[in-house]
């Protein structure tokens, strides 16, 4: 982004400036007469609705040497890796809405802002460049837990309890299926267990009547 501004043996910060759309056009500058940086902060511009507010400043990200493939994959270097490369909008001053400082507090649902990043020349304090106003980008409006609905098909009401009702109904038939096939598998085996035990008897009854012609 900013590789033709970057000279060596410099050190730099990167701005980042967070405005809404509605926000006039006038009011969208982010350094003074002297080329400096604005340190407007979130409650000065009352969230972007007066103008562009400073929300968050960090390091120029060294994108000479990217990640190896093997951090990325790795669970522990995966956290490490990624606060290096991206950056949260929204992410800070979650719970003090009093800091009077840089903030990055929550962007408000259903609204839409406009971001900005600004190279700064920390021995001279200076603007050595910036980007343009990004592209609109619209904030959605969080649901409430118990207006999300988690099921995969979004079935109604009776639809659900219908589906859980023929659940039961085919595990019912089922088991008496499985059942039924057990015990029909027992009853041939005891059928044929008395079918041996009673063959021997039937032949001595049979050879008798021959000993007692002799």
């Amino acid at each position: 982004m900013f590789d033709n501004s970057l000279y060596p043996n410099r050190s730099y910060t990167i701005y980042l400036y967070v405005m809404k759309e509605s926000a006039s056009a006038m009011s969208s500058l982010v350094t003074d007469d002297s080329n400096k940086p604005l340190g407007s902060t979130f409650q000065q511009k009352s969230g972007g609705q007066l103008g562009p507010y400073n929300a968050a400043f960090f390091d120029v990200p060294d994108c000479a040497v990217p990640p190896r493939l093997a951090d990325v994959r790795s669970f522990v270097h995966a956290s490490y890796v990624l606060k290096q490369y991206l950056f949260r909008v929204g992410d800070d001053c979650l719970y003090d809405p009093n800091f009077l400082g840089v903030c990055n507090p929550p962007l408000a649902p259903d609204t839409t802002y406009r971001f900005k990043y600004v190279l700064v020349d920390n021995s001279e304090g200076m603007v050595k460049d910036q980007t343009l106003w990004s592209d609109p980008i619209k904030t959605r409006r969080a649901k409430l837990p118990m207006k999300i609905d988690t099921w995969p098909g979004r079935r109604s009401g009776g639809m659900i309890v219908i589906t859980s009702i023929l659940s039961v109904l085919v595990f019912l038939l089922l088991t008496g299926f499985l059942a039924s096939v057990f015990f029909a598998v027992m009853r041939s085996e005891d059928a044929s267990a008395e079918t041996k035990g009673t063959s021997p008897t039937v032949q001595q009854s049979e050879s008798r009547p021959q000993l007692s012609s002799e």
